[in-house]
């Protein structure tokens, strides 16, 4: 062998490692990335996890309402890119704990049984005004002393949790998606999927419950999305049965 073919095969051989190295590297990282997503949202590999629904007013059957549909979607991408499986539930079917398996809640507690029991076990400092009748208040949060009112297509907001049992290291997280109207819980669902990396490296495996502003929804539907405040602790706090609200929000 000459050393023209001696340096070719070198050659081939040098790429042939390298190539082999950077697939080893990429597969590594591939996998970490995937084993942070799958501990974030409680989905390890083949897992199951629940979508519970609110039904749309006006009849027995589980319809759904059309940004609550694409709210499932983006949430059930989420979980097939972790591996696991996804059941549909109506929320006045979904009778059991949280814990043993990751729950995926979409709704206000006005049309969500669900949900109102998470708000009321879970986060005592989040009042939810439920009233049909109209008025200024109609769907307002208050979180501690701050109300934050509904003007509908123009300043909305959501709440986004991801809430854990605290009695077991291996419990299973349960997302809340508590919005003001059906277009908020698409705008929550989304902004957890663009913003899951970053919250998992701040939060971690933590509880945290966030308060998203849905801006001028009418022109740009559900992208345009703040973060007005992280209020874990103020909406875990009780809230005094002769609390007023200190101030309330509206669209400048």
């Amino acid at each position: 062998m000459n050393d023209d073919v001696r340096n070719i095969v070198l050659g081939l051989i040098a790429a042939g490692v390298s190539a082999g190295l950077g697939w080893l590297a990429r597969t590594y990282l591939w996998k970490r990335k995937l084993r942070r997503k799958q501990a974030f949202f409680g989905l390890p590999d083949n897992s199951e996890s629940l979508l519970v629904v609110n039904r749309e007013a006006g009849g027995p059957e589980l319809t759904v309402m059309r940004h609550d549909v694409f709210a499932l979607l983006e949430l059930a991408a989420l979980i097939k890119d972790c591996n696991a499986n996804a059941q549909v539930i109506a929320h006045d079917t979904a009778q059991q704990g949280f814990g043993e398996r990751t729950e995926f809640c979409v709704g206000g507690p006005a049309s969500n049984r669900r949900m109102a029991a998470h708000l009321a076990s879970l986060l005592p400092g989040v009042r939810v005004n439920v009233n049909a009748e109209p008025g200024p208040d109609r769907g307002a949060f208050q979180i501690g002393s701050e109300r934050y009112r509904l003007e509908s297509g123009k300043s909305e907001y959501v709440l986004l949790a991801r809430l854990t049992a605290g009695q077991r290291r291996d419990a299973r997280p349960v997302f809340l998606f508590c919005g003001q109207r059906a277009i908020t819980n698409q705008a929550a669902t989304r902004y957890l999927a663009r913003n899951h990396e970053r919250l998992a490296r701040k939060h971690g495996d933590n509880t945290f419950v966030l308060l998203l502003k849905v801006v001028n929804s009418q022109a740009y539907g559900p992208d345009v999305v703040e973060l007005v405040a992280d209020v874990t602790r103020t909406s875990q706090a009780p809230l005094p049965k002769t609390e007023a609200p200190r101030a309330s929000h509206r669209a400048s």
